[in-house]
């Protein structure tokens, strides 16, 4: 039974690090670099054994922590460091009813204390540390750094000798750090690949199997749910993650070009026509990624950003590239109207072989900022930065941009539609207009009323709401503004109206109205007041009676 209990614990352990090629192997390797260790330092056999079975389960603890931070390939925040080391605690609570194992809880807990006390998470010094936990670190820290990671390559043996040295009395117990240099010296660190060796004695064969199969079969199925969710289903494309782990690796593998694209203008879409529309946009921008992507890698970076890397390729492939999905998404925007005010904007960078992911994602943002504050809809490199010439003095240029820009933000078709708070707010700066200029503004209140006998059905409600705020938004000036009020109600704004004209203005939006939505179950009726303080006092007008009569489904 203890040999069964061994065998699954160690299954689990060494299947959870397969799930990441960058950890494959890594709690066999620090147990066998512990085990030669303790040998070197004279421990009998039965030790030996004993502490190569607690460090294979050294970082059990890190099935806690989110596998977001786990692999994320750039630095961590404080407080994703905070996140990372909470696994010795998360390990020694999972373990404290292990007995089995000898001083595996301490292994667990305590492999990231360091010999001067400023190692975690309890902050022991020198020989307050267990030996088991000493011994595993100093294997751990080996291994971390001869493993090749998804931000770097493993480290040169020159390099990591000359690290171990340097922080033997400082990080590791001086004379443990002494043993495993020799061990160096001497091309003593050779290792077998056996991964889940208890003892020498035969094992039970056909329980190990099925006990080793029944846990992988377990965490495949995990894998393959986890593998589902990491990708973003609007876009098709990977989410930010799993895209930055796979991004970061292409670029220690290959020399390729970094690049940061945003959509341009799909608040305005999403602020106008809705977030169906902006979806849209996404959605589209998104296959088009996909289907020129090739041997590249893209991801949806967050909201309307995307980073993309292409390796193996030159600039001018890269401005072909670029020209080639800029026309295409121009192509694809005019097949819908609600869309075609998206643009897209992009910085890139080239990049070499090895260069750091954080540091060429920064360039490439760099680049897009460039883009942006120059008119959007285009790209530019990061390398031509340094032969763009700046003037000293650029206000005069910079404020057109930037009234250029504004004119294009705040293009629209219809009435501008905005939220209940932006609406107060636009609505007491009209009143302020009025009372200064004597501007004449009205209020108008749109209501959705049920028709007798009519059932009130919640798909006919929303279509029906639908249909009134898209024939407002297409049937009012571009000056005037609205905003949904309540459940059944729109709020608008007539800007300098003359109240004469507000029934036609009405009739205009209840015929769109009703030649969007055929049916006669939600009647819309208005009134309206003037928006001014400085009008006389008059009671609400309702002028929508005649619409009843004279106005048919068509």
């Amino acid at each position: 039974m203890e040999k069964i209990s061994l065998q699954m614990m160690q299954t689990l352990s060494t299947t959870i690090e397969a799930k990441d090629e960058y950890t494959r192997g890594h709690s066999h390797r620090v147990a066998e670099y512990s085990a030669l260790i303790a040998q070197e330092m004279g421990w009998n056999r039965s030790e030996i054994v004993n502490l190569r079975h607690a460090a294979h389960l050294h970082d059990i603890g890190k099935v806690g922590i989110p596998d977001i931070i786990l692999n994320k390939p750039s630095k961590l925040t404080n407080e994703e460091y905070a996140v990372i080391k909470e696994h010795t605690v998360i390990g020694a609570e999972i373990l404290k009813n292990v007995s089995i194992i000898n001083h595996v809880t301490e292994v667990a807990r305590s492999h990231h204390e360091r010999y001067d006390g400023h190692g975690y998470p309890d902050g022991l010094k020198g020989e307050e540390i267990p030996i088991h936990a000493r011994i595993v670190a100093v294997a751990d820290s080996y291994d971390a750094m001869n493993s090749r990671r998804i931000y770097r390559n493993s480290l040169p043996k020159e390099t990591i000798y000359e690290e171990i040295r340097k922080n033997r009395g400082t990080q590791f117990d001086p004379e443990i750090a002494d043993i495993f240099l020799r061990l160096m010296d001497e091309n003593r660190l050779t290792i077998t690949d056996t991964y889940l060796e208890i003892d020498d004695e035969p094992a039970l064969p056909g329980m190990e199997f099925e006990i080793s199969n029944f846990i992988s079969n377990v965490m495949n199925t995990m894998k393959s749910q986890e593998e589902v969710e990491n990708f973003d289903l609007l876009t098709g494309l990977p989410m930010r993650n799993t895209g930055q782990k796979m991004i970061a690796q292409l670029m220690q593998e290959h020399n390729g070009c970094l690049i940061f694209m945003d959509m341009d203008n799909l608040k305005k879409i999403n602020d106008i026509y809705g977030h169906k529309a902006g979806d849209r946009a996404l959605k589209a921008l998104g296959a088009l990624l996909s289907e020129h992507i090739g041997n590249s890698v893209g991801y949806r970076f967050g909201g309307d950003e995307f980073l993309l890397f292409v390796p193996d390729a030159g600039k001018n492939e890269i401005s072909e590239l670029m020209e080639t999905l800029f026309s295409r998404f121009d192509s694809e925007k005019k097949k819908d109207f609600e869309i075609r005010v998206a643009s897209i904007s992009a910085g890139l960078c080239m990049c070499t072989k090895g260069d750091s992911f954080d540091e060429c994602s920064s360039k490439a943002d760099k680049a897009l900022y460039y883009v942006k504050q120059n008119g959007k809809h285009n790209f530019f490199f990061y390398q031509q930065m340094d032969n763009t010439v700046f003037p000293v003095s650029s206000v005069a240029k910079d404020l057109s941009l930037v009234a250029k820009a504004l004119r294009n933000s705040g293009n629209y078709s219809g009435a501008l539609n905005l939220n209940y708070r932006e609406f107060s707010k636009i609505y007491e700066y009209i009143n302020q207009l009025g009372e200064r200029h004597k501007y004449h503004c009205f209020l108008v209140m749109v209501t959705m009323e049920t028709a007798p006998d009519s059932m009130m059905y919640i798909e006919n409600i929303e279509q029906a709401l639908e249909y009134m705020e898209e024939a407002i938004r297409h049937k009012i000036r571009r000056i005037d503004v609205c905003t949904r009020y309540s459940a059944m109600q729109y709020l608008i704004i007539l800007f300098e109206s003359d109240e004469s004209q507000i029934p036609k203005v009405m009739d205009r939006i209840f015929i769109q109205y009703y030649k969007l939505y055929d049916k006669r179950d939600f009647i819309p009726k208005y009134e309206y007041l003037p928006v001014n303080e400085h009008s006389e006092e008059t009671n609400p007008q309702n002028t929508s009676d005649h619409l009843n009569q004279d106005i048919h489904p068509v």
